[in-house]
């Protein structure tokens, strides 16, 4: 569908015109497009030994691979975000495609680590270009019950690729082998990428009719976010546990809070003047946004960490194989499919005590893993933590879909990009900060006790320590979703 062919809209909503078969079509292509970006996340992860090998790089090198890619993303979330708003968000979302797809194809082909880290780097820029434009369609594309609905299963679709990304970076170096199976797992981007592409072009609507006005971008206050965000971010993407950890980079943490109250001040002042900012504040005036992007960025604080733990402990610990270590959450991404669909039509009814509950099962779910690693002899351990990953994830699934649409219930459609790509932030932002505590916290462990015990019992101890702080981040995120279904509740009598 082409900018000439441009649907109608309606004025007041800006919701796209189109019939029921053409949105959902639309849809899909969001959706898997959020899958491809979001698995870059977590299968690289798995090919970090495989790139070792190839390049003998170092673990910071090694680091960077994975934290370079979050990092530009969050960098970039916010602004695209606020472009996409006020311009064509299909023009956007297909040029952050092809962006991520050609970088793709330059990590593929990549002949040092230099250039490799590059291309991650440019990879995150353009997963920060796209994102904002999936949740800002679906905002747009959709109103009621069935934008309930498409968050369901929107959340499936991102729970699926969370959750099974290991597994098949996993695959991708049992098919690849020991050497360049790391390969694989960026070349599998590039065909994906192109179809992609092709169906963005053929099937996305245009979102915005032409217009002479300029473009609002505060272009200081983009600065200071960046340099807000960086300094944020930077100390806890280089904390891995290890003793050659350098401390002096928490002093970032202060540079930070300078940044941030530098920030807040000029967006005020910037706003005062008549003028749109960067983030207008007012959305955090609206308590279902404010608390529902406290309660995914605690969230996706946890879960990935969750993931990344067990995997590493099925690995290190009892020697289990990339492929076979990853497909333990398999279950996970199966159930979690399962519930966020049936949670995007169940929070409609019943609002935020579906995220209750979920919570309450994730919870659970890290429990009984710590349980298992702790007291099930360890030839069976794969198996009975993956019948507990499948009960997590039906908690999972009751969490990121239905709170991702009450989380945007109250805001305007004409600023969903925006008010997505803050969300979106918080997710790259807790995923920063847990991966980071729970490895500083596993490595600490392994480290500590090198030597004093058995391989097999250090390793339960790390798993154990890291996961107490998953079980730390998860009970925030369920804190949360208790004053909210509170505030809810007095706010209806």
């Amino acid at each position: 569908m082409s900018d000439a062919s441009e649907p109608e809209q309606n004025p007041r909503t800006l919701t796209i015109a189109l019939t029921p078969a053409h949105r959902w079509r639309a849809f899909w292509v969001c959706a898997a497009v959020a899958a491809i970006t979001i698995l870059d996340l977590s299968k690289v992860n798995v090919a970090l030994p495989s790139i070792e090998t190839a390049f003998g790089a170092g673990s910071t090198e090694l680091q960077l691979i994975v934290s370079g890619y979050v990092l530009t993303f969050g960098l970039f979330l916010v602004p695209m975000g606020r472009i996409g708003d006020q311009r064509s968000r299909r023009a956007l979302f297909i040029v952050g495609l092809s962006l991520f797809t050609l970088a793709s194809l330059v990590c593929a082909l990549a002949p040092n680590i230099t250039v490799l880290l590059i291309a991650r780097l440019v990879q995150g820029v353009a997963a920060g270009i796209q994102m904002p434009q999936v949740i800002g369609l679906i905002q747009q594309l959709f109103q009621g019950k069935e934008r309930g609905r498409a968050f369901g299963l929107f959340g499936a679709t991102i729970g699926v690729a969370t959750a099974f990304g290991p597994t098949l970076g996993g695959l991708m170096i049992a098919v690849g082998g020991p050497v360049d199976g790391w390969r694989w797992t960026f070349w599998l981007n590039i065909p994906l990428g192109l179809v992609a592409i092709a169906l963005a072009v053929w099937m996305l609507p245009a979102t915005r009719r032409a217009s002479g006005a300029p473009l609002q971008l505060d272009g200081f206050g983009v600065v200071l976010f960046g340099l807000t965000v960086l300094s944020l971010m930077w100390p806890f993407l280089f904390t891995t546990g290890s003793p050659d950890d350098n401390p002096q980079r928490w002093w970032l943490l202060v540079v930070f809070a300078l940044f941030a109250a530098a920030f807040i001040a000029w967006e005020r002042r910037y706003a005062a003047s008549g003028r749109t900012p960067l983030i207008p504040f007012s959305l955090f005036g609206v308590g279902s946004f404010r608390n529902g992007t406290l309660l995914q960025s605690a969230y996706f604080t946890a879960a990935p960490a969750m993931f990344l733990l067990t995997t590493l402990y099925l690995q290190g610990g009892l020697g289990i194989a990339p492929v076979f270590a990853g497909m333990v959450t398999i279950g996970f991404a199966l159930s979690s499919a399962v519930s966020s669909w049936v949670g995007g039509n169940l929070v409609v009814r019943y609002g935020r005590p579906v995220v209750v509950w979920g919570l309450a099962l994730m919870l659970l779910c890290v429990g009984g893993l710590v349980a298992t690693a702790l007291y099930v002899p360890d030839a069976a351990t794969p198996f009975v933590m993956a019948g507990v990953m499948l009960v997590g994830g039906i908690g999972g699934g009751l969490v990121i879909a239905p709170n991702q649409t009450l989380t945007l219930a109250d805001i305007p459609v004409q600023q969903g990009g925006l008010a997505g790509s803050v969300g979106q932030l918080g997710q790259r932002i807790g995923t920063a900060v847990g991966t980071a505590v729970a490895l500083a916290l596993f490595y600490a462990t392994i480290y500590r006790e090198d030597g004093t015990a058995a391989g097999a019992v250090v390793f339960h101890d790390a798993y154990g320590y890291g996961m107490v702080a998953v079980g730390l981040f998860l009970a925030a995120a369920f804190a949360v979703a208790v004053v909210d279904l509170s505030a809810r509740r007095r706010a209806d009598h």
